[in-house]
């Protein structure tokens, strides 16, 4: 590991950067210097705006990555190599608006029942029922369970925050009968080794075949469950303010989002039993 990797990595430790975070402002500075075959800390100011020129025109990548790789270099030159300023003019392209297609309860039903796998249908309807984000699933252990307050424990969700969601008696029970089936020791959801989770890919995959075997043709990967969980809360009168903390939104607008979804919507109930919701049978 050369001295200005390591001094990159002690500098995002510092704050606290997540994993994932770490990867991706690593793997931006990485594809920099690979493309110059230089050492970055020795690139002027052109250099860098012709590489993000490169990675627009030529390699096409989407705005999202573009921005990520320029937040990752960003940091680099402020944080690692210590310049004032990053004063680079950079045109991204336009994030494209899309409103993804939301998922009926009727459309859950039929992915969950699609899933071959009782795991797999355990997975899925702990996604939905609790609102997950695909990296927040597949970090669940089975100490996060509380079942007698009946609620779950996201431990350093996005944005490095601890928070409870809660747990509606059906998906308490199917999490109980799914715990007494399988047993999973440390992981809830245990890779084939039971020392390591799920990968995001593969419950991303599990997603998109019960999809596929659905035969449902909405637009959307996984993180339309949680879209959904959000959407039929607010139809069954869950408060804005109650779904911001089982979301982890930090802003308040942020779950206002889902309101448009909803447009008679009145705050009258408390969490709604979604899972008891759905029609399918047990295997």
């Amino acid at each position: 590991m050369t001295p200005l990797r390591q001094k990159m990595i002690d500098a995002m430790q510092l704050r606290g950067f997540s994993v994932r975070t770490h990867q991706s402002y690593l793997a931006a500075v990485n594809d920099l210097a690979r493309y110059y075959h230089r050492s970055p800390d020795g690139l002027n100011r052109e250099e860098i705006q012709a590489y993000f020129l490169y990675l627009v025109k030529e390699r096409h990548l989407a705005p999202a990555s573009c921005r990520l790789s320029l937040n990752g270099i960003r940091f680099f030159y402020i944080q690692v190599v210590g310049l004032s300023s990053f004063e680079i003019t950079i045109t991204l392209p336009k994030r494209p608006q899309k409103i993804p297609e939301l998922l009926t309860l009727q459309e859950i039903s039929q992915i969950l029942s699609a899933c071959q796998h009782a795991k797999h249908r355990m997975l899925l309807s702990t996604c939905y029922g609790c609102g997950l984000r695909v990296s927040e699933l597949v970090a669940l252990k089975v100490r996060h369970l509380d079942g007698e307050n009946q609620r779950m424990r996201i431990e350093q969700g996005k944005g490095q925050k601890d928070r409870y969601v809660m747990i509606s008696p059906e998906l308490l029970r199917q999490l109980r009968f799914y715990w007494q089936r399988f047993r999973p020791k440390q992981w809830l959801f245990e890779h084939r080794d039971e020392e390591r989770p799920l990968a995001i890919q593969t419950v991303q995959r599990v997603f998109r075949i019960a999809k596929q075997r659905a035969k449902i043709n909405k637009i959307g990967g996984i993180h339309s469950l949680r879209h959904a969980y959000a959407t039929h809360q607010l139809q069954g009168g869950l408060p804005v303010h109650q779904l911001q903390s089982m979301l982890g939104h930090q802003d308040l607008r942020t779950t206002l989002r889902y309101v448009h979804w909803v447009p008679d919507y009145k705050a009258q109930a408390q969490h709604v039993d979604l899972i008891a919701s759905l029609e399918f049978n047990d295997e």
